[in-house]
């Protein structure tokens, strides 16, 4: 008989993904002796070099208060005023699809949203990003080309 598989659909650049990460690590510890889990990458918006909308920005950090105060996330909004806002959310998407084939998705999730909502640093960057494979330990030539390819893409847009 199959093993059970609970399928966790999240984008790292998610502020609500961010907020319900302490309870979602308790969930996982709980049910990983008992059921598969396997983590699947939605992608909330596509590629963009476009500045985010001052309506979206302001949406954003609205939401973000409204995360701290339910559940008491901490986040820097120093990111507002020392980044420049993209909506654009693929590009962390493909890193962690890179990292889960070295075994470090959850080590590439938790770094990306650490950087970004922690340390005000921008993961629509790839520069971010490259920072961030090396210091999980990944090898940021190899990264850097792969967060490129057409393939990798193609993998998002699939999954």
């Amino acid at each position: 008989m199959a093993q059970s598989k609970l399928v966790y659909v999240h984008d790292p650049m998610c502020s609500w993904c961010w907020g319900y990460a302490p309870s979602w690590h308790k969930l996982k510890a709980a049910l990983e002796s008992k059921l598969v889990v396997e983590y699947k990458v939605g992608g909330l918006a596509p590629d963009s070099q476009d500045p985010m909308p001052q309506n979206m920005q302001d949406m954003l950090q609205n939401t973000w208060h409204k995360i701290a105060a339910q559940l008491g996330t901490e986040f820097n909004f120093d990111f507002w005023r020392n980044c420049k806002p993209r909506r654009s959310t693929y590009p962390a998407c493909r890193a962690a699809l890179i990292a889960r084939k070295a075994g470090k998705e959850s080590a590439m999730v938790a770094a990306i949203q650490q950087a970004y909502y922690l340390n005000a640093q921008n993961p629509s960057d790839e520069s971010t990003l490259i920072s961030l494979a090396e210091q999980i330990g990944l090898n940021k030539a190899q990264f850097a080309n792969r967060l490129q390819s057409k393939e990798l893409n193609d993998e998002l847009i699939a999954e």
